[in-house]
């Protein structure tokens, strides 16, 4: 059993790293198994549809080639699956967008409401859980799997609304969770309590330095009390010390001061939440997680590459505006250019106390609350996935023939040893996980 094994042994069972010199003579830890390979998942959205005939590989199976929009992504080709053919089959309540967005990760319909979506149709919020949750849930439910987070939600420029449009992500029935689009708010949830325990060591350190300065200059009584005052403070170093390396977290350096959270800044927002998301799974505070940029009918503008109008009003453009389709073509390769980062820096990575990298042991999966933008179709919806973290054949493209989301959701559930039945709307999963073994 190495060091990090037996600290996380230690920390399972509550204990102190201080008991880690008792653990030498313990044939039985000597001879434990090691732990089971970890599985992480991480759910990408980006919106307003794709354009098809730039998005979709030429051939099937693993003879394949890339289009322009994934093109950015042709380093991990042999790392890739790309499902074609499985759609969005929740109907119900609400536009083609709200239902899109909300039932994306849900399968499920969304509740009556008085939110009103286009033309006129109104909805409330999802009847159930994400697929991200329900699989939170899941591995939080078992010692071996469960994480001081269970999961992580961030978002690139969501803004402050909260409606169907905006949220992918439920824990349940009417409870839509809110993406963290700030970085600054991200580090603190993950280390902010770290950095306050660091700064108080230090803190105790000067401290001690000054009880020593004073012991000089005082007789022995009061030496004395100073004594009992030094013992207490280095005591209560040494705990906190201990806490800090029984963790055993890697605090990555804080974000870049001063940047604002406004469009024109939003490719360097999203390599500050792309390196936290990569050190907090590194750290195993959370094995799921969504990185959602924007929104279902998000505008963002991406003056970075050269084009001025708004995602969202872009994507209404007839397939017969040339301009406006080369347009899109550029902004859904940006966003593969984005998940093509994620994956290096966890290819790059070494997996903690494992084989291989992290990517090895993760998945990402990009995927779009619209199959095509002008015709708000739920059909096609595209759907990439990149990595090793769930044991699926990939280096191919597939192929199904109208198959419902919810069957994914089930495939990817399995994947994590969580057998369910039904996810989502039950009618939607005749036919069972899809095979992508």
């Amino acid at each position: 059993m190495n060091l990090q094994n037996r600290r996380d042994f230690l920390r399972k069972l509550g204990l102190s790293a201080a008991a880690l010199p008792l653990l030498g003579g313990l044939t039985s830890l000597q001879a434990a198994e090691p732990a089971a390979a970890k599985q992480r998942v991480i759910f990408v959205f980006s919106p307003n549809g794709t354009v098809p005939s730039e998005f979709w590989p030429e051939g099937e199976g693993s003879n394949f080639k890339l289009k322009r929009i994934l093109q950015p992504l042709a380093a991990f080709k042999d790392k890739m699956l790309t499902l074609k053919g499985v759609n969005n089959l929740v109907r119900g309540d609400g536009d083609s967008h709200m239902r899109g967005m909300s039932c994306l990760l849900t399968g499920i319909e969304l509740f009556p409401g008085n939110i009103m979506g286009g033309g006129g149709q109104p909805a409330g919020w999802a009847r159930g859980p994400s697929i991200d949750q329900e699989i939170r849930r899941f591995l939080q439910s078992k010692p071996a799997t469960k994480t001081r987070m269970g999961s992580l939600e961030i978002g690139i420029s969501v803004g402050n609304r909260a409606d169907p449009w905006t949220r992918w992500s439920y824990v349940g029935a009417n409870q839509p969770v809110a993406p963290i689009s700030n970085p600054y708010d991200l580090f603190d949830k993950l280390y902010g309590q770290m950095k306050e325990s660091e700064s108080m060591v230090s803190v105790l350190d000067g401290l001690r330095d000054d009880l020593a300065t004073v012991s000089r200059a005082v007789d022995a009584k009061d030496r004395g009390l100073l004594d009992q005052h030094t013992t207490a403070l280095r005591e209560l170093e040494r705990n906190m010390k201990e806490q800090q390396t029984s963790g055993a977290l890697v605090v990555p350096a804080s974000p870049a001061i001063g940047v604002m959270m406004e469009n024109d800044n939003i490719p360097v927002i999203t390599k500050m939440q792309t390196e936290l998301l990569v050190s907090a799974f590194q750290n195993d505070l959370a094995r799921v997680a969504s990185f959602q940029f924007s929104n279902s009918v998000g505008g963002i503008r991406m003056k970075w590459i050269g084009i001025e109008e708004g995602h969202h009003s872009l994507s209404h453009d007839p397939d017969l505006n040339t301009g406006s389709v080369e347009k899109l073509t550029k902004i859904n390769a940006w966003f593969a250019e984005q998940i093509a980062f994620l994956a290096k820096r966890l290819e790059e990575t070494p997996e903690p106390n494992g084989t291989g990298s992290m990517l090895d042991h993760t998945t990402i999966i990009w995927t779009n609350e619209l199959g095509k933008g002008n015709s708000h179709a739920l059909e096609d919806i595209p759907w990439v996935l990149i990595g090793g973290g769930l044991g699926f054949k990939t280096g191919r493209a597939l192929k199904f023939n109208k198959a419902a989301h919810n069957r994914l959701h089930l495939a990817l559930a399995h994947a994590f040893g969580h057998r369910l039945d039904a996810f989502g709307n039950p009618a939607l999963c005749n036919g069972g996980p899809l095979s992508l073994s």
